[in-house]
């Protein structure tokens, strides 16, 4: 439309408007109307949702072409009806743009929405918000109720604050409630923890036999022992008569059984390493004998399990080698690889897809190991050692001993595995770091135990120690963190549990032989006593303090109410005497960062 098409339309509209308001006004004056009272508040939406229409379909009716303009002789006619007496049986009904106007003049003080969003948009707009936000909106309107209570939304929020991770939408047919159960069940294991409410129970050893090693995933746990046996419990279903699982050993005489060196686990699969060299793969959902079995020439050094995909790393000798079957289930050796040193830690990285990928420290070597590629060297520092070792899936984080001339104090090296180089030099503690815990620690933070008696939480956005707590007197042996408590373990056999953000010990538990492994979740917790010395002192079961005193201890505690046959306090020996039943978060003041 070019500027003089646009003037003749501004000139039709506004004499039409005029004629409109000046025959509305000389008919409210004839017919001696008064002007009607405004809506009530509860008419209003309906009236408002009226104009919405209105709106609509003028809008609809904009895009129909014009009408033809009345000549002269239809504009006499109009004007001589419009000066003879009104009938209100014969008036013809009053045009849309009139009407409009009139209604907008009546309501100059109600809200009035001109704009109306699909409900699709607005799901994906209200997606963004908060339960507590969420709540706020319910009080708005009864559309914004409506919207706010939508199942998709509660759904996304149980998704992404951790809540049944594997439930469908289609599971439960309120999922705001839903949410409510888990939060309140979720405070109700944080009281528990805190205040030291729970079951205790030991996991039933082996007779005539030393614990070797320990490990556990999900409530799952794998034990082995001295005399060559391998156990399993699940404390998930509370009941821990536990199966053997079957070696197949070639030797005929019993108590001639090698040593269990190592067991590792994870949701499907049983890894046991023995002291002859032999390893042996459960698959836990089938039967109790394994279903691999490999020989190393040497003793096994270092094992490793895959918690996610069924893949295994071994260590023997100068060699490193790559277990996991085949699309037909078959297992096969996936790659070997050859270090110049002898393996002390070994650890397999999570989600990395088709071809598994291992970290391995060797003295002062730290290998990255790809499958379908050789052995590249990650670090090395000649004379500084590597002391522990964890991975996550885009981080390796290891502690380093110096020694020699230069002494720059021991550290926490973070490397990034996908850029290959150091990200973060964290500590600088005079004794070795023992354990390390980046896995399964919150974003940007890491826990680490030192020979010091320190626990220490790093900060790796800053490079900086958030937190340092005197923990154990011997030294730290285990240690594990969640977003608010750290559980560790000693040298002198004690389990201590900390709310990391106040700064302050809850409870601590202590056994006679060194804590070899610690792990929990939201609703339990798994520790293990393994003794240095691996032969029974008194193999005589009549004397049986003595043997249990040199045995080893398994303890599985359990804080959900719901899931307890009774309720205990649990065995504490040394608990602090100020602690607190209710306590005051805050935050900002040790982590200035928890808003990013």
């Amino acid at each position: 439309m070019d500027d003089h098409g646009l003037e003749e339309f501004r000139r039709r509209w506004q004499e039409e408007l005029a004629q409109s308001q000046a025959l509305r006004r000389r008919r409210r004056l004839e017919a001696g109307e008064r002007r009607p009272r405004r809506p009530e508040a509860g008419a209003r939406g309906e009236q408002a949702s009226g104009y919405l229409a209105l709106a609509q379909g003028l809008l609809e009716g904009a895009g129909r072409p014009p009408a033809p303009r009345p000549g002269r002789a239809d504009r006499r006619d109009a004007s001589s009806r419009s000066r003879s007496p009104p009938d209100r049986d014969a008036e013809e009904p009053e045009p849309l743009v009139d009407q409009l106007i009139r209604d907008l003049n009546e309501m100059d003080d109600v809200p009035f929405f001109d704009v109306q969003l699909p409900y699709e948009l607005a799901i994906n707009i209200f997606q963004y918000l908060n339960r507590r936000e969420l709540g706020r909106c319910a009080q708005v309107s009864k559309t914004w109720k409506v919207i706010s209570e939508d199942e998709v939304l509660w759904y996304r929020l149980c998704q992404q604050e951790g809540h049944l991770p594997r439930s469908s939408i289609s599971d439960y047919s309120c999922w705001k409630l839903i949410l409510q159960e888990c939060l309140a069940k979720e405070h109700m294991l944080r009281t528990n923890w805190k205040n030291r409410k729970g079951a205790v129970s030991e996991l039933e050893h082996v007779p005539d036999a030393v614990l070797c090693d320990v490990r556990s995933h999900d409530g799952v746990v794998i034990a082995g022992y001295t005399s060559g046996d391998v156990r399993v419990w699940d404390t998930r279903t509370w009941d821990y008569v536990a199966p053997f699982l079957e070696s197949e050993s070639e030797e005929e005489e019993p108590g001639m059984q090698p040593y269990v060196s190592f067991v590792r686990i994870n949701s499907s699969l049983a890894v046991a390493a023995y002291e002859d060299g032999i390893l042996n793969i459960w698959d836990l959902r089938t039967e109790k004998f394994p279903i691999h079995r490999f020989e190393h020439d040497a003793r096994i050094q270092a094992l490793a399990l895959s918690r996610e995909q069924a893949t295994v790393a071994t260590a023997s000798a100068f060699d490193v080698v790559m277990l996991y079957p085949n699309e037909e289930g078959y297992w096969h050796v996936a790659a070997e690889f050859e270090v110049q040193k002898l393996v002390d830690y070994l650890e397999i990285v999570p989600d990395t897809g088709r071809y598994p990928v291992a970290i391995a420290t060797a003295g002062d070597l730290v290998y990255l190991l790809k499958a379908e590629d050789s052995a590249r060297t990650l670090h090395y520092v000649y004379g500084q050692p590597a002391t522990c070792l964890d991975v996550s899936a885009s981080q390796v984080a290891f502690g380093v001993k110096s020694l020699g001339w230069v002494y720059e104090g021991n550290k926490i090296l973070v490397y990034s595995l996908e850029a290959e180089r150091c990200l973060s030099k964290l500590g600088n503690a005079l004794g070795d770091f023992t354990c390390v815990n980046l896995r399964d620690s919150p974003p940007h933070l890491m826990v680490s135990g030192n020979m010091d008696r320190r626990v220490r939480l790093h900060d790796l956005r800053s490079d900086k120690i958030a937190l340092s707590l005197s923990a154990h007197q011997l030294g730290v042996s285990a240690v594990q963190m969640d977003d608010w408590k750290i559980v560790s373990g000693g040298e002198e056999g004690l389990v201590s549990v900390w709310d990391y953000r106040m700064n302050q010990k809850l409870w601590e538990v202590h056994s006679r032989h060194p804590v070899r492994h610690v792990s929990f979740n939201s609703h339990s917790l798994i520790t293990a006593n393994v003794p240095y010395e691996k032969v029974v002192r008194n193999s005589d079961m009549d004397n049986f303090a003595c043997h249990r005193r040199h045995r080893g201890l398994i303890h599985a505690y359990e804080f959900a109410v719901d899931q307890l046959a009774f309720q205990s306090s649990l065995p504490v020996c040394r608990s602090p005497c100020d602690t607190m039943a209710g306590y005051s978060y805050d935050l900002a003041l040790s982590f200035p960062y928890d808003s990013v």
